[in-house]
């Protein structure tokens, strides 16, 4: 009878990545000028805003306190956005170019965004994701 074979494996475990997200609404108006149909009329939506930030976990155990994210998005894009004409925030403020300028905000508030999700409708969204590449 054959022995049995005791395989050990030498592969290095990678360490996760830890990732919290937070989920905040605001609402808000535009108009896209430029735009063939009803969306060249000014008109609102409940936005949507997810915001995931990463990295590695400190003493206590968190990546980022839920309140302190919490108080940064909101200080930093919820206030400015909510129940505000976003034809006054940003030149043509089409969901992909909000989407950007709060990625620009979040990370100049400090935050290490991972990802951000932003809802147009409920059925419409925008997602950006950290990466290397353009």
């Amino acid at each position: 009878m054959a022995a049995a074979c005791r395989c050990v494996s030498v592969l290095e475990v990678a360490t996760p990545h830890t990732s919290v997200t937070c989920t905040f609404r605001f609402e808000a108006a535009h108009r896209l000028p430029w735009h063939p149909g009803r969306c060249r009329n000014l008109h609102g939506h409940s936005y949507r805003l997810d915001v995931t930030v990463g990295g590695p976990l400190d003493s206590n155990g968190v990546v980022v306190d839920f309140d302190r994210l919490h108080e940064i998005v909101a200080e930093t894009v919820i206030d400015r956005w909510d129940h505000r004409d976003l034809n006054e925030v940003i030149d043509n403020p089409t969901a992909e170019l909000l989407a950007h300028r709060a990625w620009d905000l979040l990370s100049g508030a400090g935050l290490s965004v991972r990802a951000l999700r932003l809802w147009e409708t409920d059925t419409a969204s925008v997602e950006l994701t950290a990466g290397d590449g353009p």
